[in-house]
């Protein structure tokens, strides 16, 4: 069986944030200039996700933004629920997006700490500030796929993190990203080239693969236009080293 979904419908910030110095020419154009050597920006954390292994707890962190009256505010985490109301004999993924991961979304979410309860270590899945469109992480729940019990062991993250059409910020108009991290939260690598943007995916439970639809930036401007051609790639969730090209336009 293939379940239709989207990697998210949650709507980051469009503006993103700056990370390069923005100028003028003599006729008025924007000049993106050098790189902020030090990106700092006011961030609070919201929250925490109970992953399926105890010793191991994840906290989004949010952007800080000021409305026009100065005042303060953040973005708050969603969670993408699984549109089908009843699941296949065998099959009971309470309401998670995935059998066995839980996937969460919010505006301005810039990055992710994990904890370790064991070892009370603390480390952050990004070095600098990112725009994050979904976290999937193990799921709390006992999901279980085809009578068989479901137990997630790695996360994934889809993610604007690089200003890739060089206008000087990091938002939705960059290509997207999709990486792998184990359950330290160390990262592990990209699911999906990085001269692709992720768009969308598909899942199949006979399987328990992911299909991700993902656009070939073929010019190589660092933005996703439609005439570029769409391939898609699956991911093996029960091993995510185990993936490759399913599609590609002949």
């Amino acid at each position: 069986m293939v379940i239709a979904m989207a990697c998210s419908s949650g709507k980051p910030e469009k503006k993103g944030f700056q990370v390069s110095s923005i100028t003028e020419n003599e006729k008025g154009e924007k000049v993106v200039g050098l790189p902020i050597d030090s990106l700092e920006l006011e961030t609070t954390p919201r929250g925490v996700l109970l992953t399926r292994h105890a010793k191991h707890r994840l906290t989004p962190i949010f952007k800080i933004s000021y409305n026009k009256k100065g005042q303060p505010y953040s973005g708050s985490t969603y969670f993408h629920r699984s549109w089908r109301y009843k699941y296949p004999d065998g099959n009971n993924w309470n309401e998670n997006y995935l059998p066995g991961f839980s996937a969460a979304f919010g505006p301005d979410l810039v990055n992710v700490s994990h904890y370790d309860t064991e070892s009370n270590d603390q480390n952050e899945f990004f070095d600098r500030p990112v725009l994050i469109k979904t976290l999937y992480y193990p799921a709390y729940s006992m999901d279980t796929l085809n009578y068989q019990p479901v137990k997630r062991d790695f996360y994934m993250v889809s993610v604007y993190d690089k200003d890739t059409n060089r206008d000087g910020f990091i938002n939705v108009k960059d290509l997207r990203r999709l990486y792998h991290f184990d359950l330290d939260g160390t990262r592990q690598g990209h699911l999906v080239p990085t001269n692709y943007s992720v768009m969308s995916s598909l899942y199949d439970s006979g399987n328990d693969y992911m299909y991700i639809y993902a656009r070939l930036d073929q010019n190589a401007n660092g933005q996703m236009e439609v005439e570029e051609p769409t391939h898609v790639f699956w991911i093996d969730l029960k091993d995510p080293e185990r993936r490759g090209m399913f599609y590609q336009p002949q």
